[in-house]
């Protein structure tokens, strides 16, 4: 018995010595900076920085440090206040990055485009896409089953049940990207917060046609181009029956907002004119007024006059 103590103590302390001496020659330097670049960042692991995970993020970031430059690194969840604090305990400095939302590029509500089959499957936004041209005669639009509502880890898109559309809360969402990779019509696009909230873009993806696309969803695109003969910014290009808004160069006059035939052009968060607003008032104001009963028509009859005899007539000459 104290043999066999020995010898497996002896194998023990060995191997052990043996571990100690591979683990130092063989041992990898991890950068220091790497861990408090870890405890910066918020540990979403949301992937929408483009690597996989925030340990992928902070040794892009040491490495971008190495090189001189922070320049198209930026962490959507964190923000500007992270960066500007990983640029501080790195030692490097950083352009302030525009705010970005995610923003759904469909308006093909139910009441604006039709249902037309029914969908007994999966009910998934791939599974039906996979399979089918979805419930509605468009093949371009939301398909309403929410894969985006699913990959958001923000709880910042929920579909709303009456338009049966995707809703972006713009107070929650972090720009991370997970519901643009999981739509796959690819209807949701990051596009810049803009100021005072306020955007403009093509509700609409669809690159049929016009004729077709009108068909198919009452505020469709049809490719008209009077958006983009409107725009003095050259901000709008048509192409595949498509129109869309470089944001970059866009500025928000709402022009063609005015001029798009169909309503599929967006502005989001504009202030409503004051002369829409009495307009629209009025009209309320008009359809919710208490309807006043006319008064029927008073009938006077003629009075009819006996005819005089010849002896009244004596009298009244007497």
């Amino acid at each position: 018995m104290l043999i066999a103590v020995l010898v497996l103590g002896t194998i023990a302390l060995i191997a052990s010595v043996i571990l100690f001496v591979v683990s130092k020659k063989f041992a990898v330097e991890e950068d220091p900076r790497l861990g408090l670049v870890s405890e910066v960042l918020p540990g979403a692991n949301c992937g929408g920085c483009g690597f996989p995970g925030c340990s992928g993020m902070a040794d892009a970031l040491v490495k971008a440090a190495d090189a001189g430059s922070l320049e198209g690194l930026n962490c959507p969840v964190g923000g500007q206040k992270v960066m500007s604090q990983v640029a501080d305990l790195l030692g490097m400095a950083i352009a302030n990055a525009e705010p970005m939302v995610a923003v759904v590029r469909c308006n093909g509500t139910c009441e604006h485009r039709s249902r037309t089959v029914h969908y007994d499957g999966l009910q998934t936004c791939a599974a039906m896409n996979s399979c089918s041209m979805g419930e509605t005669a468009c093949g371009f639009g939301c398909l309403g089953c929410g894969d985006c509502v699913s990959a958001c880890q923000f709880d910042a898109i929920h579909l709303n049940p009456e338009t049966g559309l995707p809703e972006v809360d713009e107070e929650k969402c972090t720009s991370c990207g997970a519901c643009v990779k999981a739509c796959p019509r690819h209807i949701i696009e990051l596009r810049k917060k803009g100021p005072k909230g306020r955007r403009v873009y093509v509700s609409c993806v669809n690159k049929e046609k016009g004729a077709i696309a009108k068909k198919a969803c009452a505020t469709a695109c049809i490719g008209c181009g009077k958006c983009e003969k409107e725009c003095k910014f050259e901000a709008i290009t048509v192409e595949n029956n498509l129109s869309y808004i470089d944001w970059r160069k866009c500025k928000m006059c709402k022009k063609c907002v005015a001029v798009c035939p169909t309503g599929a052009i967006t502005a989001v968060n504009f202030p409503v004119s004051k002369a829409k607003t009495e307009s629209a008032v009025l009209a309320d104001t008009k359809k919710d007024a208490p309807k006043i009963p006319q008064a029927e028509p008073i009938k006077v009859e003629a009075k009819k006059e006996t005819p005089i005899t010849e002896e009244q007539r004596k009298e009244e000459q007497a």
